[in-house]
């Protein structure tokens, strides 16, 4: 079972659900009938009743297709329990939402990102699972391609240090920099030892790259999530990233003191059930992303 919520802040707060086609109640009939009216009330009451024997998870997250898989997750898991979607408006309040035990888990990042939350915040957080990886890249309003690239271009990154590395280490594997030995990541532009397209790099905000985009940056990292807000996906980037141990993986994010519980297991078991696995193979067609789990069976 599924249920949605906003989370503003620090507050929790319950809201309709997105997306919902229910009828204003101000629009609805008023009934006359004594007898429907009775069996609605009843049946209300039997629904209420099965949400509250049920432990609710909740959940944190931000964007399709996250929130997505959290509700197939809610719809798929195992009896006695009701999952909770806690939607957020930006990268910060899910971290800091579960570290401080607003909700029990969180569906919005890599593990690189979560580990650098962890060190910035004295944080307790575990990657419990990875569920899938998003298909990331650069693209251009000018260029069609890689050897169409020209010197003094404008490019923007992630300006949160892990995604910036990421970014930086696509652009080195395409030779179009060189950055210092050894620094992976946690490299910054401070590494770019060799620029020989004397690239501008600037940092932005991951949620607005997609707006570098569309005032003309020629090169912007992007996410298909993100990208798709202007009528991209990754089939339209210049180039994209080969990441094939998972690095950057969307992961399943619990605490320590709660990573072993009943219900971090179920949730796990189902965001590794075959109805997320399908869900993520459709939008793999497309290639905006890979899943990054075998079948909870």
């Amino acid at each position: 079972m599924i249920r949605k919520s906003l989370l503003l802040g620090s507050t929790v707060l319950l809201l309709a659900a997105c997306g919902e086609t229910a009828e204003d109640p101000a629009e609805e009939p008023i009934g006359t009938d004594e007898d429907t009216t009775e069996e609605v009330t009843d049946e209300s009451a039997e629904d209420s009743s099965t949400d509250d024997d049920d432990v609710v998870i909740q959940v944190a997250s931000h964007l399709p297709p996250m929130t997505d898989i959290v509700e197939i997750a809610g719809d798929v898991i195992e009896d006695g329990y009701t999952v909770e979607l806690v939607e957020v408006s930006d990268n910060i309040q899910y971290n800091e939402a579960l570290l401080n035990g607003e909700v029990d888990a969180s569906f919005a990042q890599h593990e690189p990102f979560m580990e650098m939350f962890n060190a910035e915040r004295d944080g307790n957080l575990v990657a419990i699972q990875p569920i899938y990886d998003a298909i990331v890249g650069f693209y251009s309003p000018v260029y069609d391609s890689i050897d169409d690239i020209e010197e003094g271009a404008e490019v923007a990154i992630p300006s949160d240090p892990t995604n910036e590395a990421r970014a930086l280490m696509i652009l080195a594997d395409y030779d179009l920099i060189t950055l210092a030995d050894g620094v992976g990541f946690e490299a910054t532009v401070d590494d770019v030892e060799e620029n020989p397209y004397e690239f501008t790099f600037t940092p932005i905000d991951l949620l607005n790259l997609s707006s570098a985009y569309q005032d003309g940056v020629e090169l912007v990292f992007n996410l298909p999530t993100y990208i798709a807000s202007v009528d991209l996906t990754p089939a339209d980037a210049v180039f994209l990233e080969d990441d094939n141990d998972f690095t950057f993986a969307i992961q399943l994010v619990a605490r320590e003191d709660n990573q072993d519980s009943d219900a971090i297991q179920a949730l796990q078991a189902a965001f590794t059930s075959q109805e997320v696995y399908d869900f993520l193979e459709e939008l793999a067609e497309n290639g905006h992303l890979e899943p990054a789990f075998e079948v909870n069976n």
